[in-house]
C-alpha cells in the first residue's frame, strides 16, 4: 500500500521550474507542503501566489556558500520540519572538454555534486533525530554511462550515483531512504546547452519526457512502504538510443 504525503514537508531544491515545479506540484497536490529553494524569486513569489501556504518560497543560491550553508535551517525555521529533501538544482556543459573553461567547470561541480553533498549532510541530523527522512537526488541516465559529448556533466552525474549509493548504505539503519531519479533528455531549460544537432535528432526522433513524467516516478519512489527503498529510477523516452 502507498504511503500518504498527507501532512508531509518536503523542500526542492531548483524548484521554480522543470522538474522541481513539476514535482513540488506534484507533492502538494498529494498533501504535502513544499518549501521551494531556488534563486528566482520573482518566480517563487508566482508560486506562492498560486499555491497558498502549502507553497514556502526559500529565495537560495546554492552557488554562494552562506546562502547554500543557510538552505536547510531556514527551511526548518520557515516550515518547522523536514520529511523530505529532493536536491534537484544542477547544471549543463555539453562539449568537447578542451572547449570548456574551468570556471564554467567550477559551477558545474559546485552546483551538481558539491552543493548536494553539503545539502544532504545539513539535513542528516534532524532526520537522524526524528529517525525517518527520504533524501532524493535528481541524477541523470548520464550518471550510468560515459556520454562523450558531456564528459563534465556525464563526470558530475557519476560523481553523484557514487555519492546516493554511499549515503543510503549509511543511512538506512537510522530510518532515512536515500535514492535518485535518473532522467533520459527531459524538456527543460537545461536543453538550452545541448549540442545543436543532437537536440534537433531528439525532437525529430521523440527522444524527450516532459518533467511531469520525471515527476510521476518520484513520487511512486516516495510513497513505497518504508521497508521499500527504490534505490535508483532510470526513466527513459521511449524512443532514446544510446
Amino acid at each position: 500500500m502507498a504511503e500518504s504525503m498527507e501532512g508531509k514537508v518536503a523542500v526542492i531544491t531548483g524548484a521554480a521550474s522543470g522538474i522541481g515545479l513539476a514535482t513540488a506540484e506534484a507533492m502538494i497536490a498529494a498533501g504535502a507542503k513544499v518549501v521551494f529553494a531556488d534563486r528566482n524569486e520573482r518566480a517563487l513569489e508566482e508560486i506562492r501566489s498560486k499555491h497558498g501556504d502549502a507553497a514556502i518560497p526559500l529565495v537560495v543560491d546554492l552557488l554562494d556558500a552562506e546562502s547554500c550553508a543557510s538552505m536547510i535551517p531556514g527551511a526548518l525555521e520557515k516550515a518547522g520540519q523536514i520529511d523530505i529533501l529532493h536536491c534537484n538544482a544542477g547544471t549543463y556543459i555539453g562539449g568537447d572538454l578542451i572547449d570548456t573553461d574551468a570556471a564554467t567547470i567550477d559551477r558545474m561541480l559546485n552546483l551538481n555534486v558539491n552543493a548536494v553533498m553539503k545539502n544532504v549532510r545539513d539535513v542528516i541530523p534532524h532526520m537522524m533525530e526524528r529517525g525517518i527522512g527520504d533524501i532524493i537526488v535528481t541524477c541523470s541516465v548520464a550518471g550510468h554511462m560515459p556520454i562523450q559529448w558531456e564528459p563534465v556533466y556525464s563526470g558530475s552525474k557519476w560523481a553523484i550515483t557514487c555519492f546516493v549509493q554511499t549515503m543510503r548504505r549509511q543511512l538506512n539503519r537510522h530510518g532515512i531512504r536515500v535514492s535518485q531519479v535518473s532522467p533520459g533528455p527531459v524538456v527543460s531549460a537545461l536543453l538550452a546547452d545541448w549540442p545543436e544537432e543532437n537536440l534537433r535528432k531528439a525532437k525529430e526522433s521523440g527522444s524527450l519526457i516532459e518533467p511531469t513524467e520525471v515527476a510521476d516516478a518520484i513520487m511512486f519512489m516516495l510513497t513505497r512502504p518504508r521497508n521499500v527503498t527504490i534505490r535508483d529510477m532510470i526513466v527513459l523516452p521511449t524512443n532514446f538510443d544510446i
